[in-house]
């Protein structure tokens, strides 16, 4: 009997300061230790064509930017993302554990923007190509532990952290929503939870999608 693996796009997502990188460095370090490969990216990036966009979206000083430019920037980002580096690891049956994907641009520009949700999600799945993430895990936090934990961290504020409360929290409800409307491909967690306690909690819903996608062949 042979076993194998497809490959899985595993996302995390939710607002700045919610410890996304901090917990998908814990999954990728967990599932190596399994003996799995992993790829571990992030947007806007993953790309040198995609790094640069996020430099150049997310840097101050090129403020203001309007709300369609900086969607249509981080689309075209997230479709070199995907042809370039995503779905060449899923086609090699990897694990590509992603910080952030699609739902940023719904919640940040669909709803953070005043875009529209609907239409911020309907460019982004041409972008993407219909790529589904098998699970989005999202760490639900509030903004006064965000705000603490971004002063915490001494770096310099990019324009999306700089923007006011209101932005955030019209973010963060967007996160809820999309969540709310596909619970069984969303792991919904307390932020603001030890970050041993979150780390053990996705890492078992991960490891059981995981083994459920191993398929056995003669």
């Amino acid at each position: 009997m042979k076993q194998s693996a497809r490959g899985a796009l595993i996302v995390f997502e939710g607002g700045d300061g919610a410890g996304k990188s901090t917990q998908a460095a814990a999954l990728v370090a967990a599932l190596r230790r399994d003996g799995r490969t992993v790829t571990l990216t992030r947007e806007p990036g993953g790309t040198p064509l995609a790094e640069s966009v996020r430099a150049l979206v997310l840097d101050p000083s090129h403020a203001p930017v309007s709300a369609v430019t900086e969607a249509l920037l981080f689309a075209s980002a997230r479709a070199d993302h995907v042809a370039r580096r995503i779905r060449p690891a899923l086609e090699r049956g990897e694990v590509v554990i992603c910080d952030r994907f699609v739902d940023s641009s719904v919640a940040y520009q669909g709803a953070g923007r005043g875009l529209g949700t609907e239409r911020v999600l309907e460019l982004n799945r041409w972008a993407v190509q219909g790529l589904v993430p098998e699970l989005t895990v999202l760490l639900d936090v509030d903004q006064t532990t965000a705000e603490v934990r971004r002063r915490e961290r001494a770096l310099a504020t990019d324009r999306m952290e700089s923007e006011a409360r209101a932005f955030h929290d019209a973010v963060n409800a967007a996160f809820r929503e999309l969540a709310a409307h596909a619970p069984s491909r969303y792991l919904v967690l307390d932020a603001s939870a030890p970050a041993a306690e979150l780390t053990d909690a996705i890492v078992d819903r991960v490891t059981g999608i995981l083994a459920e996608r191993t398929e056995v062949s003669a």
